[in-house]
């Protein structure tokens, strides 16, 4: 096992018992059905996501970004730009990009089909950051991997950047309890639990708002931000109207969803849309 890889899995799993002791100690909401039951969906979905990326894609992001700087490809390389601003520039190219991928999923209705599966989970917490269709992780992983290999990205800043995303990804879907003036500070550096819970609403025009993993700006900069929940944190439904029982989302019903599912209404024609001026406009609530 290289550096690397060591030194991900060892954030990877001290962030994810970090967030789960947090939600144990201060959840921010009570839990609605089974967390065993619950835990054992996820994290089977999470194992075989591993274990399908380690075996179609050994190299992965970071393989391709040290064939990169090996080779001399991409952009960083043919405009000789410094270790520093490479990484930064690095970093924020991908979080972009997860940005308009996220968008994606929710506007194509084939790839929505794919990502209901991390929108179907009845609660939300820290395995709801990593429970996705395992073809969704491929296909994220080849558009990651085409970019970074365009942009010739240096393997340090990948590495930054994939230990970043996982680990946003758990804390803002983590059930933990901010107190509001941390969270309304720290929503101006990152995607918080409150600012991320809004996306998995069942009311669709909040569920096609707050895209962003890593940062918030680009929420806020492309007119896709909402503060809070109609209903507020404690009272919202979290999932898909669509799949309310247990047992319509257990492991194996999870992994046929994109085939057999019901896709339900989720167009972004909803997104953050006022239903005042839906009403105006005649196309209902």
């Amino acid at each position: 096992m290289n550096h690397e890889t060591v030194v991900r899995l060892g954030f990877f799993f001290g962030i994810l018992v970090l967030v789960a002791a947090w939600e144990m100690a201060a959840p921010r909401r009570r839990l609605t059905v089974s967390k065993a039951g619950r835990w054992g969906n996820n994290f089977s979905i999470i194992l075989l996501d591993s274990l399908l990326v380690r075996l179609l894609f050994p190299v992965a992001a970071l393989g391709v970004a040290a064939a990169a700087e090996r080779s001399g490809w991409g952009l960083i390389h043919f405009l000789q730009v410094p270790l520093l601003p490479s990484v930064i520039l690095t970093v924020l190219v991908l979080d972009l990009l997860i940005y308009l991928q996220h968008l994606m999923f929710h506007a194509v209705p084939l790839l929505w089909r794919l990502h209901m599966v991390h929108h179907a989970d009845l609660d939300i917490d820290v395995t709801t950051g990593l429970r996705f269709h395992p073809i969704e992780i491929l296909v994220s992983m080849l558009i990651k991997m085409s970019v970074i290999a365009a942009l010739g990205s240096p393997l340090v800043a990948v590495l930054i950047f994939e230990i970043t995303l996982n680990g946003t990804a758990m804390f803002n879907h983590g059930n933990i309890n901010l107190p509001t003036t941390v969270d309304r500070f720290l929503r101006l550096l990152v995607v918080t639990p409150d600012m991320h819970r809004v996306h998995h609403s069942v009311i669709i025009r909040e569920t096609n708002s707050n895209f962003g993993f890593n940062f918030p700006w680009w929420d806020r900069l492309f007119g896709t931000y909402r503060d809070q929940p109609v209903a507020g944190h404690q009272k919202m439904t979290i999932g898909l109207s669509q799949y309310r029982q247990p047992d319509q989302v257990r492991f194996v019903r999870l992994l046929l969803l994109p085939l057999f599912g019901r896709p339900g209404k989720y167009s972004l024609d909803s997104i953050g849309a006022d239903p005042e001026r839906l009403k105006r406009n005649g196309k209902g609530s």
